[in-house]
């Protein structure tokens, strides 16, 4: 089981549903739905089946959308039919998952729409909440953008605090080149982009430039190497970013500023 999930199941309901124990019969069955109430692109789906095999009681779960899927409001998601203790019981944590989940694949889809018919992909970043970062990579890569590097672990991004530490552009991409990893650097300056290239650079970032600055900075680079632009990049402006010609642009929003989609769970008797 995932071991987030794990957590949150163990979180939420602790020693039990104190509230369904007293309510509800230990041998009443029911059937639940999952409901889209907006517009959204489905996440988390596939997270429903190890929510209810953690607990048992449930003898039947039918996904009916996909992750990736969009789904309108009223759209029935997932329908699961079981004891309705553990329904009761699995309801918070199922929907929280799907919700938060589907909040990163929708807000990713909406940059990938943002710049289609343009040359540049969309990436998301490192900046997830902490615990939830393979589940909301997912989520992004559901939702249609590229997910850039996992962690610190497995490639490498020579930043400006990186080079200032390793004495220099050039050393900087010396050192790095034995760890056979891809390696992205950062370029700040003129002085900083002719080393990087002659060092070998095949992938730069540019950071916290306006669109006309960036289009300029790729002109100059002329393919020399793939371009990343990044740093207040939005679903309002991605789309002057991703017209400079730049290969890829990332933004932390996809996944620190997706909200919750409206999902709900429906349950009644058997």
């Amino acid at each position: 089981m995932n071991e987030i999930v794990r957590l949150a199941l163990e979180e939420d309901i602790g020693a039990g549903d104190v509230t369904s124990r007293a309510c509800v019969p230990s041998a009443r069955m029911a059937r639940g739905r999952f409901l889209a109430r907006e517009t959204l692109v489905l996440a988390g789906a596939d997270l429903l089946r190890e929510i209810y095999d953690a607990r048992g009681g449930v003898q039947e779960l039918t996904l009916l959308k996909r992750d990736g899927d969009q789904c309108r409001d009223g759209d029935a998601i997932a329908t699961v039919q079981g004891g309705a203790r553990t329904l009761l019981e699995c309801e918070r944590v199922a929907l929280n998952f799907l919700q938060r989940l589907s909040g990163v694949a929708t807000m990713a889809r909406r940059f990938a729409d943002a710049v289609a018919g343009t040359h540049c992909r969309v990436m998301d970043t490192r900046k997830t909440t902490p615990g939830l970062r393979a589940l909301e990579k997912r989520a992004a890569a559901a939702g249609g953008v590229l997910n850039h590097r996992m962690g610190l672990f497995d490639a490498i991004l020579i930043k400006n605090n990186h080079i200032a530490a390793a004495g220099g552009v050039r050393q900087a991409m010396e050192n790095a080149r034995s760890s056979g990893l891809p390696i992205e650097i950062e370029v700040r300056t003129r002085e900083e982009l002719r080393d990087a290239l002659a060092s070998g650079a095949r992938h730069v970032l540019l950071d916290n430039l306006t669109p006309a600055e960036a289009a300029g900075w790729v002109r100059r680079i002329g393919g020399r190497a793939q371009v990343e632009l990044s740093g207040g990049i939005t679903l309002e402006n991605v789309r002057a970013y991703a017209e400079t010609g730049a290969d890829f642009v990332s933004s932390g929003a996809i996944t620190h500023s997706a909200r919750a989609m409206d999902i709900s769970f429906r349950l009644e008797l058997a």
